[in-house]
């Protein structure tokens, strides 16, 4: 494993699939790491997450933000302390494995690549729909929902392949690249938050039309799980994902990524408010669940629009394919690592890790972009992907906590250079806190990810037969806890009150039903982990 740190063993196991023959440079520095982790936020949620969130929460959305922040930053502080420890690259993927072996780290990883996979198609999904304002023929309404034509199909097609080629080109050219795209994307959220609070702002919108929270605690949460707010967070590990192409990754891992999750929390509270607050009270004559204006298909440039902020429209139309073809790019890249990762741990075919003379697993590059051609048919529109694809993230994220804990019985003696504190106050709560975000997505998001797990089983299964996985009796063993946290979040999301729930549990009872779930998988994981590590 030579993109091992040299604070930890380098020997394989029988385990651990293909050994890595070649080594990616450590090429990243800090600032560009900090860049690259705000790439992979950044992208079309905050474009299209202020509209969202207000139809489900009204004015409460602004808390949306921030609170979710918080739950991300719990899970952001465990994969801090791994990514410092493990400087390797596909970390979100490995670290499972290394805590609970074979069988543990492949089912983890097909969840994790599940959500990753997808990203780079909503990227440009969201893209394409903005340009509509200006390129009708892209998008047409189907049912209500907004859905590619064929037209619109082909250059997404174009698109999702151009992210290929720049990403086979290597690592180091796009995170320069990178660094001055991110500049124009930060100007523009500040240009639009200032020019809003200097034109339109209503403080009266936030109690006015039916108070501050419509729709109670539940349209808060539903509004983080469904309304584009978590899953505009959810690219806060890419330094973990590229740690193996970091220099110095002990401090430079968690200092991106709790820089990067800091910084774009700040901006969106201030854009989400700079929206609220800026809209004409027309737009709310029905509510807020009814919020609407015209062109609010591209919420925010709308919004400039009205309020005669030319300029300030056509910024947002350009960042409307600049964010998010720059979160597809990044995202492009972080799931060639996972996979890349994945086939270290011999959970794909080894393949999958073969780098290109630029350093970049070239193979996981084509079959991401294959599968991003085809999520375009069964997920056509923008908010078709994002409770789906936000669930699949937040599910994988949960196992980091779990392999906290794990790692830290392990490897007591084991160097960190960053720590939490709290012992198992902080994994819990960041464990916790994943599958409450899972639960509020509802069941009919829950019930189609769990299916989509099934796949991964039966990928673990031929993997088993063909011999590219020998897990030992001990790591199916030590993966056991893996099916009754499945099992118990599907059993608690179909019984809840949240989006297709039967309502058997009441939305109060929901927070101790995940809670008791939570609490009872933490403690059978962490007592059937395996005495060593399997590194």
């Amino acid at each position: 494993m030579t993109d091992s740190s040299p604070e930890f063993s380098t020997q394989h196991t029988a385990t651990d699939g293909p050994s890595q023959r070649q080594e990616m440079p450590r090429s990243i520095g800090l600032f560009s790491l900090v860049f690259a982790a705000m790439a992979s936020i950044i992208g079309s949620g905050w474009l299209f997450g202020p509209l969202a969130a207000a139809k489900l929460a009204g004015p409460a959305a602004i808390l949306a933000w921030p609170l979710a922040a918080v739950l991300f930053g719990l899970l952001a502080l465990c994969y801090a302390e791994l990514g410092a420890m493990f400087p390797v690259s596909g970390g979100v993927v490995r670290f499972p494995h290394y805590a609970f072996g074979t069988v543990a780290g492949a089912m983890v990883g097909w969840i994790i690549y599940l959500g990753a996979v997808t990203f780079p198609a909503i990227e440009v999904e969201a893209a394409l729909e903005y340009a509509t304002n200006y390129l009708p023929f892209l998008t047409h309404k189907v049912n209500g929902v907004t859905v590619l034509t064929g037209p619109g199909y082909v250059i997404a097609a174009l698109m999702l392949i151009l992210f290929a080629v720049i990403n086979l080109v290597g690592v180091r050219w796009f995170m320069r690249a990178n660094n001055g795209i991110m500049v124009f994307k930060l100007f523009v959220m500040l240009a639009v938050a200032v020019s809003f609070f200097a034109t339109a702002f209503h403080p009266d919108r936030l109690t006015a039309f039916g108070g501050f929270a419509p729709s109670g605690l539940s349209g808060l949460l539903t509004a983080i799980a469904s309304g584009g707010v978590a899953f505009a967070y959810t690219g806060f590990q890419q330094p973990v994902a590229v740690a193996g192409e970091v220099r110095n990754p002990g401090r430079n891992v968690p200092r991106a990524m709790l820089l990067g999750l800091g910084i774009t929390s700040l901006l969106y509270f201030l854009l989400e408010l700079a929206f609220l607050c800026g809209l004409p009270a027309e737009a709310l004559a029905n509510g807020w669940s009814k919020l609407g204006f015209p062109n609010d298909f591209g919420p925010l440039a709308g919004l400039a629009t009205l309020l005669g902020l030319g300029w300030v429209a056509a910024l947002l139309y350009i960042d409307a394919i600049v964010s998010p073809a720059d979160c597809g790019l990044s995202w492009a890249m972080m799931t060639s690592r996972i996979s890349y990762g994945m086939a270290e741990n011999g959970a794909l075919p080894s393949p999958m890790a073969r780098l290109n003379r630029h350093g970049v697993p070239w193979i996981g590059i084509l079959v991401a972009t294959a599968i991003g051609l085809l999520l375009f048919m069964p997920f056509p529109g923008w908010q078709t992907f994002v409770s789906f694809i936000t669930s699949a993230a937040v599910l994988s994220y949960g196992t980091g906590p779990i392999a906290h804990a794990a790692l830290r019985r392990q490897l007591p003696d084991q160097p960190r250079p960053f720590r939490t504190w709290g012992g198992d106050l902080i994994p819990f709560l960041a464990f916790y806190a994943a599958n409450l975000i899972v639960i509020w997505s509802g069941w009919k998001t829950v019930e189609k990810l769990l299916l989509a797990t099934v796949v991964g089983v039966v990928l673990l299964l031929i993997q088993q037969a063909r011999g590219a996985i020998r897990a030992r009796r001990e790591h199916w063993m030590a993966a056991a806890w893996l099916l009754p946290w499945l099992v118990g979040l599907g059993i608690v999301s179909a019984l809840t009150t949240f989006e297709g729930g039967s309502g058997v549990i009441s939305f109060d009872w929901s927070f101790l039903a995940v809670l008791a779930l939570s609490a009872l998988i933490y403690a059978l994981a962490v007592r059937m982990r395996p005495a060593r590590p399997v590194i």
